[in-house]
């Protein structure tokens, strides 16, 4: 008995030592995982898929169209600049008004103007028109004061004589027939009438006595 016993004690020890020993030991790291070994763990085979792709295309078609946007809408701003100015129409008499909008009788422009003078009124849909005066009357045509190269209103210069656009340097003579470019075309035209003694200005359909050539402006 005695004997097993100082076996037994011997045993014992060492197999706590034994214990100790490996309590201590810091555990060996982790081999690093290739990766086709994740990509074989996320589920098969890598094939470059990005799972945030699409939301990334559409954020970039986003910022594109919000960028392109402005920038059309400025290019056609600018391309229109440039197209010729159509004349508007009406289809009856409209009322010559003052800067006011007043309707002017004949009577008071007679007392108040000089033949040959040129002056605006608001004619065919608010635009400014000329009245041309005579001795004792007006001419029975308005011209349209909108320079038909980029819209300008064209002054009357009575020292030449002329229509002269101070924008781009055109010209037009004493009834509106374009003398010099850039304007493509003459000044358009509006018949003159009375309606109860004021006057009305109404289209101008037909031809164009001054070049003798279809209305290029609306009717």
């Amino acid at each position: 008995m005695a004997a097993a016993r100082s076996w037994l004690l011997p045993a014992a020890v060492l197999l706590a030592l034994g214990l100790a020993a490996t309590a201590f030991v810091a555990p060996r790291p982790a081999a690093p995982a290739r990766a086709d070994t994740l990509a074989m763990r996320a589920g098969g085979e890598y094939t470059g898929f990005v799972p945030d792709l699409q939301r990334r295309q559409l954020m970039n078609f986003v910022l594109v169209t919000t960028a392109a946007i402005p920038v059309l809408v400025a290019l056609g701003c600018y391309l229109w600049y440039f197209v010729p100015p159509v004349a508007g129409g009406g289809s009856g008499a409209t009322l010559a008004g003052d800067q006011d909008g007043n309707p002017i009788t004949l009577d008071s422009w007679v007392k108040s103007h000089k033949e040959n003078d040129r002056e605006l009124v608001l004619g065919l849909k608010g635009e400014p028109f000329y009245l041309i005066s005579t001795a004792d009357n007006i001419k029975d045509f308005a011209l349209l004061s909108v320079c038909t190269h980029l819209g300008c209103v064209v002054p009357w210069n009575k020292g030449a004589n002329k229509f002269c656009c101070p924008c781009h340097g055109s010209q037009y003579d004493e009834n509106g027939k374009v003398v010099r470019g850039p304007a493509p075309l003459s000044l358009a035209l509006a018949h003159t009438t009375t309606t109860e003694g004021k006057i009305a200005l109404t289209p101008w359909p037909e031809k164009d006595f001054r070049t003798d050539l279809d209305p290029w402006w609306k009717v």
